[in-house]
């Protein structure tokens, strides 16, 4: 049986009963092993690993084992990133030629800077829509608690780790995904709901320029807007292309129509801050 080039363990993985049935690995037959899946990642270099193992011994596009390279250039003539194919067999069943480099990418930097996890879950949030989670992981910020340590000792520290203020997560740029923001996730996904969420907390978008429905759901889900003064504007961020939220916008199709040129997701540079609002919907995706 084949084993992890890490750990020199098998490929599988124990199945851990339900709270329920805490009590199950008692009424195991004498000899019977507990109920095992499939936990293989075979790199294209041959080498196997447990999907963790991987995660914890990965560096720099090479086999933590052969150190062999396990890079694949892009397909695509106008993509220079790398790509890593592997072969993942899981709980999910057996799936070929799936590029993992992405997910790759973000735990080697979370490794090496842990207190941007939430940052990360925000561009996260941003990119599938999530306008109620980014809410939560807002209020989130700057959250401590409290507990005893060996010695009685109360000790008091940030829920999750170390992280960023809500200011710097609702700022955030992407350092490994070509310095997009939240607002830019959003808009290249189509996510209005997202969009008018970041304008409310992060901008100075003109607050009389809201639809009634932004600050209700705002309300509704405990977030507002503070005070902007000496903030960076949301709208004024621009990626390692040097596009605004707005320049993506213009290539995303019909979804943003009647949001570019009103000073939505770019700054207005003296330009008219028409706010468009003959074309406001009465619904948060307006």
């Amino acid at each position: 049986m084949a084993v992890c080039a890490h750990c020199q363990k098998p490929l599988t993985i124990s199945i851990e009963p339900d709270s329920e049935d805490e009590d199950a690995d008692h009424d195991l037959p004498m000899g019977e092993e507990p109920e095992t899946l499939p936990d293989d990642v075979r790199l294209s270099c041959g080498d196997h690993f447990h999907w963790e193992c991987l995660l914890e011994a990965y560096e720099y596009s090479k086999c933590p084992a052969c150190n062999r390279s396990i890079a694949a250039s892009s397909p695509s003539s106008s993509s220079a990133e790398e790509r890593i194919i592997v072969d993942l067999n899981n709980e999910g069943g057996l799936q070929q030629d799936i590029d993992i480099a992405p997910i790759l990418r973000e735990e080697s930097y979370l490794r090496a800077y842990p207190e941007e996890r939430k940052c990360r879950a925000f561009l996260e949030f941003c990119s599938e829509g999530d306008h109620r989670a980014i809410a939560e992981l807002v209020k989130s910020c700057g959250e401590e608690v409290t507990a005893e340590d060996e010695d009685g000792e109360v000790m008091t520290e940030a829920v999750g780790g170390p992280s960023k203020s809500a200011d710097e997560v609702l700022r955030y740029q992407d350092p490994i995904g070509d310095m997009a923001s939240g607002l830019h996730a959003a808009v290249a996904n189509g996510h209005r709901e997202v969009a008018w969420l970041l304008l409310l907390l992060a901008s100075e978008y003109p607050e009389m320029d809201f639809p009634a429905l932004v600050y209700q759901e705002a309300g509704t889900l405990g977030v507002m807007r503070e005070d902007q003064t000496g903030k960076v504007d949301i709208r004024s961020l621009k990626d390692a292309h040097g596009r605004t939220a707005e320049d993506v916008a213009r290539g995303a199709g019909v979804v943003w129509q009647g949001w570019v040129g009103t000073g939505r997701l770019a700054m207005p540079n003296g330009a008219s801050r028409s706010n468009g609002r003959s074309g406001v919907a009465t619904t948060l995706r307006g």
